[in-house]
């Protein structure tokens, strides 16, 4: 079990030498091209890149835990997270290689180079993402430069996404290829799930620090290293979530692995609606929450992943509806009802932008950069269960202050992002901008 999985001093080594080769974004337009039309071989190819960058994305988030300052990297529940990483990281790299016959390999490299792919764009949260006070923080200390390339020499490519959505003219794959294609899935599902507790075991990482320290809230510094790492586990699961769905999922014409060529926004939205209502009545024991009233286009549809613009949209519509009813009261009915709750979609050339109004009061302005950092919230009797299990769609953020910070890292994981304007004494507007080119690449800090 990973409780009693220690890091020896090769496997250190090992992961000091995949900590520095550079990370490979890619961007949702490309995984869209490559998965339309599967096939083992192109399975095979997306397995072999998943082989090769997972443990390069482990290896730097397994250095980093172990490097951070203030002793945060003492508290048992960090520790815990960073052995799943490396036990991760040694199953990947040890996982064995398939073995493919002269003719087949050659096959394989001549069709890689003969496909074209849209180039991906530079990500525009990667500003965002970088360092801030304490220099053992920053991506520069720790990846080399804030793009992870900085002065290393690289042992590999930089075009590995290219070559991973290289596709095959090869139909009949030999038995080795199938079989190699299964036991790998099987092996990123296994990994997927050891992770499932990460926000979970890291909140309490942070927790213990707080304790220990006395400390009120976090500083900057590791706020951005908190901002940093949930954004690589984003894009890990991403990844992984991918892969595994299009070995295993029927094809759909509408989807590719867990990506939705064709999201209609409306309905996304309407679901996170009606679920944030019935949280908010559930919490508050009413027969009948604040009213949300939903514009937008009927048919709006764009390629995205439906998880997450239903976890950023539920997220904000609790935050607001939370607010009116903590303004009004739980009773608010008959000749005095709740001021709706408003959301607005509208598309432009580049972005599918929802505001979500709300007169719930709003929030001072002194206290607006609080709202994005993580562990605050107005909620008192902060613990979580030293065996809780849950990933980022369960976890029981309210009241952890990690359901705003989280959301905009959703937002901002395929090129958009999250703003927020406050008018305090009568409520808050809160921009979810989505980047509708798809080709906005991962930001790895």
């Amino acid at each position: 079990m990973s409780a009693a999985f220690r890091i020896s001093p090769a496997l250190w080594d090992k992961i000091h030498h995949f900590a520095s080769f550079p990370q490979t974004g890619v961007s949702l337009q490309q995984m869209v091209l490559f998965g339309q039309h599967p096939s083992q071989g192109t399975l095979l190819k997306a397995s072999q890149f998943l082989a090769e960058e997972l443990p390069v994305r482990l290896a730097h988030r397994v250095k980093e835990l172990d490097q951070l300052p203030h002793n945060l990297s003492d508290m048992p529940s960090i520790r815990k997270v960073k052995n799943w990483y490396a036990q991760s990281f040694e199953e990947l790299i040890n996982f064995p290689p398939v073995h493919l016959p002269p003719h087949l390999r050659q096959q394989l490299s001549a069709t890689s180079q003969h496909i074209f792919l849209p180039d991906s764009t530079p990500n525009p949260s990667l500003a965002a993402l970088q360092d801030h006070d304490h220099p053992l923080f920053s991506s520069s200390h720790l990846n080399g430069s804030p793009n992870g390339i900085g002065n290393i020499k690289l042992r590999v490519p930089l075009d590995r996404s290219t070559r991973y959505y290289a596709k095959s003219s090869v139909i009949d794959w030999p038995p080795s290829v199938l079989d190699y294609n299964a036991r790998f899935t099987r092996m990123l599902d296994a990994i997927k799930r050891r992770h499932d507790p990460t926000v979970t075991t890291v909140a309490q990482g942070v927790l213990e620090w707080k304790r220990s320290q006395n400390a009120k809230n976090i500083g900057l510094d590791m706020q951005a290293w908190l901002d940093r790492f949930y954004m690589s586990r984003i894009g890990i699961r991403f990844l992984i979530g991918q892969h595994v769905a299009l070995n295993t999922q029927q094809p759909h014409k509408d989807y590719v692995g867990i990506i939705c060529t064709k999201a209609n926004v409306h309905d996304i939205v309407q679901e996170a609606i009606e679920n944030a209502r019935f949280v908010c009545e559930e919490h508050y024991a009413m027969f009948k929450g604040p009213p949300v009233q939903l514009i937008c286009p009927p048919n709006l549809i764009f390629p995205y992943v439906p998880g997450h613009l239903s976890h950023i949209c539920f997220e904000l519509l609790k935050n607001s509806l939370r607010a009116v009813v903590d303004r009004f009261g739980p009773d608010a009915h008959g000749e005095n009802p709740y001021p709706p709750i408003k959301v607005i979609v509208v598309e432009g050339k580049e972005d599918i932008t929802i505001k979500i109004t709300d007169e719930g009061g709003g929030i001072p302005r002194s206290a607006i950069p609080l709202i994005w950092t993580y562990m605050y919230t107005t909620m008192t009797g902060q613990s979580i269960d030293q065996d809780f299990q849950a990933s980022d769609f369960q976890a029981p953020m309210a009241g952890f202050g990690y359901g705003l910070p989280l959301s905009r890292l959703y937002a901002r994981y395929f090129g958009g992002d999250l703003r927020l304007i406050s008018m305090e004494g009568y409520g808050t507007d809160v921009y979810i901008h989505l980047n509708r080119l798809s080709s906005s690449r991962e930001p790895l800090p």
